[in-house]
């Protein structure tokens, strides 16, 4: 798929029926099993991917490894890719619009990119700046803006939702194409925020979520899992060594094993 039509589909997928869901991947292996299930769409995560290439999550990576995990991704899926630039590995705006024009040279036609602890405007910056980065690209590019009043509890609970929304109003003021308000719940809660910000609502699996049935009915258009599915491959990976380290079985090695000429063929179409 070429940029420009990947880009314009990735739009689409955010103005559906239903949310467009997506199980973050890590690497070009997570990527293409995760394809081959089904999804439109193909989004990393920054936790998932920093961590299978031995690195800390939180703006640890070196953008030259990412650019190479990007690049394998990306030669073996045919739909959309998103990569998640945390806080775009930089501080310069010039810096993290480079950042954007090497991601999206090669293949991604959306990013996220988060606030954390900074103010607002930091954010803003750092929207503008991977707008006119992937421009020089030739990609529309998507910026999913992730504010964490709840991931962080940056206001207080009473006034969570108002500041997700204010926050919301100035990201899509800079260029943002979507929200991502990660640690959100509460139905009441999301409704106003949907109601509150005119962009696509991204929420994140969460313990109490909602079902994704109902997330569509309260105007979500996202839903993603993040690290959990590179979280739980690295629990079974975890239990699989320490009972084959015990010496005493190998059950968990063969428990929902993908067979190997099945995994191989998924590798072998995409020479």
């Amino acid at each position: 798929m070429d940029p420009r039509t990947a880009a314009a589909r990735f739009r689409e997928l955010h103005h559906g029926t239903k949310p467009l869901l997506l199980p973050n991947a890590w690497d070009a292996g997570s990527a293409r099993i995760i394809e081959s299930c089904g999804a439109e769409a193909v989004a990393t995560t920054s936790a998932g991917l920093a961590w299978s290439r031995g690195y800390a999550d939180g703006g640890a990576l070196p953008v030259s490894v990412l650019l190479t995990a990007v690049s394998e991704i990306a030669r073996v899926v045919s739909v959309p890719l998103s990569v998640d630039m945390e806080a775009g590995y930089a501080s310069d705006p010039a810096a993290i619009a480079e950042n954007a024009f090497a991601l999206a040279s090669t293949g991604a036609v959306g990013v996220n990119l988060e606030d954390g602890t900074d103010r607002p405007e930091v954010l803003c910056e750092r929207i503008a700046a991977a707008k006119r980065g992937a421009a020089r690209a030739g990609v529309d590019l998507f910026v999913n803006a992730r504010t964490d009043v709840y991931l962080r509890a940056l206001a207080p609970p009473e006034r969570a939702v108002e500041e997700a929304i204010s926050r919301g109003l100035e990201y899509r003021e800079a260029g943002a194409d979507g929200l991502f308000v990660p640690a959100i719940v509460d139905p009441a809660s999301i409704r106003q925020v949907v109601a509150g910000v005119p962009l696509p609502l991204n929420v994140l699996v969460w313990a109490r979520l909602p079902a994704v049935s109902e997330l569509g009915k309260l105007g979500v258009r996202r839903v993603s899992a993040g690290s959990g599915i590179a979280s739980a491959v690295h629990g079974l990976t975890r239990r699989a060594a320490r009972q084959f380290l015990e010496g005493k079985s190998y059950e968990t090695i063969f428990e929902g094993a993908v067979p190997y000429p099945e995994l191989n063929a998924l590798f072998a179409e995409r020479r």
